[in-house]
């Protein structure tokens, strides 16, 4: 009797050369993302931004260009090449209304968010000013489409149970992206790339802002603009502001700036921020000064380490601060290993700070700093690894930088996603899961007598589940001719 073979050892089927006959796709879930895209009113404001763009000779639009761009990465692309997989799909042609464009056409247009010119202003500038680094001045596209990116972030926000939250915390911070473009720099971790800042509104979990930079600036460079930036794409519902960041943002003019309640280029009021301070000497010697009866304990952690704060007698001197300032609150925090044991470094404690204007009790402040901490970068790991950004297209600044805020852009459409989706699971899911659950899934469209007909390959439950979910992104459904 012939030994039976196990069942994972065998495939129980064979491959047809043929294609499946009718308009059949793998590609479902770009009905889903196109429809939430459309319903953000993003290809509205793709035209109404993009001008600068709007002649292109391969006759498609800003706004179809950047939904192309948006439905590629939504499904899984990685990189401008991804793109063509779409236009070979007659499918996703019937479900967009038009042929995408290839991935040539594409890496043509965001060569459009390029200016050399202002590249060289900006290092000739630099170096009249004996700077080691420049950041350009973003082109008519790049402000369009930066735009683009603060509608998209306030309707995601908006699609949030209750509407969009009342309280707005920004969080900046820069990532570094890897690239060995010979247009590259030299980052602090010794690999070549670029060092984009990001900004994202913490309790929307949306990002405002993007600001490419080459790869030798620091996150210390100039924090301000995008911080402006940032604040500038909040909706006027925001009743309460505030700010965190780590030590790369306790920069002078930005400190400056938060402190004064009548401020140039924001909203005018109080913006309540907590920010790591750097721990230079002078400061260290403050935190190790302070009496051991003042430090406060406020949490221990499961190995033991005991979490203290304590308010430092500490007033830096900083060249940009007016005479008429105010000392800024300083607090101190402790790590403290328990008896007998050390930290790696050979030492039982360890001393950070937290720079804030806010009033409340220590350890709220900082718990609070905490809890925003990795916000941010979460973000960074999103973009970088579920969507498109580790993979920069171009050896232009412009291009690279149009195709990071599109990633921005699309991490803000899988945000609407979540916060509307029916599936309490998926509220806090991340992007690769949103996009398993939501838009992996085959699909077969139908047409009779003028219409079109979309039938999702999946469960009748999960079609319910998207059908409630399409309720809270309304489109029109307008019949072919």
């Amino acid at each position: 009797m012939r030994t039976k073979t196990p069942t994972q050892s065998k495939i129980p089927y064979d491959v047809s050369s043929k294609p499946m006959p009718g308009m059949v796709t793998g590609l479902g879930g770009i009905a889903i993302a196109s429809r939430v895209f459309r319903a953000l009113n993003l290809p509205g404001s793709c035209e109404a931004n993009l001008g600068a763009l709007r002649r292109i000779s391969a006759g498609y639009t800003p706004g179809q260009m950047v939904e192309t761009v948006v439905m590629a990465v939504a499904m899984g692309a990685d990189c401008v090449e991804d793109v063509d997989r779409l236009r070979e799909d007659p499918a996703t042609e019937k479900m967009l209304g038009y042929k995408p464009p290839s991935a040539r056409a594409v890496r043509d247009w965001l060569e459009k968010f390029h200016d050399e010119a202002a590249v060289q202003r900006a290092r000739d500038r630099a170096e009249e000013l004996d700077l080691k680094v420049s950041i350009p001045d973003p082109t008519p596209g790049l402000r369009g489409l930066q735009t683009a990116l603060g509608v998209s972030a306030r309707a995601a926000a908006a699609k949030k149970a209750g509407g969009a939250p009342t309280i707005a915390t920004v969080d900046s911070d820069a990532t570094i992206v890897e690239s060995y473009k010979k247009s590259a720099s030299w980052t602090y971790t010794g690999v070549k790339g670029y060092q984009p800042m990001v900004a994202v509104w913490a309790e929307a979990q949306v990002a405002l802002t993007t600001e490419f930079r080459d790869g030798n600036v620091p996150a210390a460079y100039d924090p301000l603009t995008s911080t402006i930036a940032a604040f500038a794409q909040l909706p006027p519902t925001v009743t309460q502001r505030a700010f965190r960041g780590d030590c790369a943002c306790e920069h002078g003019p930005l400190l400056a700036w938060l402190d004064d309640e009548q401020r140039n280029h924001g909203p005018a009021g109080r913006i309540a921020y907590a920010i790591s301070a750097r721990m230079v000497e002078p400061l260290a010697t403050a935190a190790r000064a302070v009496p051991e009866d003042q430090w406060k304990t406020f949490k221990t952690e499961k190995d033991g380490v005991r979490r203290q704060w304590a308010e430092l007698d500490y007033v830096p001197s900083l060249p940009t601060e007016s005479k008429g300032a105010k000392p800024r609150r300083y607090l101190g925090l402790r790590l403290l290993m328990p008896q007998g044991e050390l930290f790696n470094d050979g030492h039982d404690r360890k001393f950070f700070a937290v720079v804030t204007n806010r009033t409340e009790s220590g350890d709220r402040v900082l718990t609070w700093h905490r809890e925003k901490a990795g916000t941010v970068e979460h973000a960074h790991d999103e973009l970088k690894n579920a969507l498109a950004a580790g993979w920069l297209p171009s050896q232009k600044f412009g291009a690279n930088a149009a195709w990071f805020m599109l990633q921005a852009l699309v991490f803000n459409v899988f945000s609407a996603l979540r916060a509307a989706a029916p599936d309490s699971e998926l509220t806090t899911a991340r992007i690769k899961r949103l996009r398993y659950r939501l838009l992996t899934v085959g699909a077969r469209l139908s047409r009779f007598s003028r219409k079109i007909t979309l039938r999702f390959a999946a469960p009748r439950a999960w079609i319910g589940m998207i059908l409630r979910l399409f309720k809270a992104f309304p489109c029109r459904v307008q019949p072919t001719g």
